[in-house]
């Protein structure tokens, strides 16, 4: 009897885990991160608002959220771009979805205006 609740235990414990997608969809983004890290400048701001602009369609498409981060990143991409109503716009859409960044975020609209 034991076996059997503990097998049934540990059979919901690993289905649970293996979920088919995570709570955010990442696309590209932790390699554009980890790259900008490794080597900066190595791709063009240019280049990295496209790739997040496909993984945002993809994402939208698929009714998935983007990951803690994801706005910021590209606010600040657009920042240098010279776009700040583009970047405004990420740096809030960044404080609405996750207001715990707030405070940083705020920061970083004091600057662009």
């Amino acid at each position: 009897m034991r076996r059997r609740v503990a097998l049934a235990v540990g059979t919901l414990l690993f289905t649970g885990c293996a979920t088919r997608h995570g709570l955010y969809a990442w696309g590209s983004y932790e390699e554009l991160i980890y790259s900008s890290y490794e080597a900066p400048g190595k791709i063009p701001p240019e280049s990295e608002v496209d790739i997040l602009e496909q993984d945002y369609q993809k994402a939208r498409a698929a009714s998935r959220a983007l990951p803690p981060g994801w706005h910021a990143h590209l606010g600040y991409l657009y920042y240098q771009l010279g776009k700040p109503a583009e970047a405004r716009r990420e740096f809030e859409t960044e404080k609405a979805q996750f207001p715990e960044s707030a405070v940083f975020m705020n920061r970083l609209l004091a600057n662009v205006r």
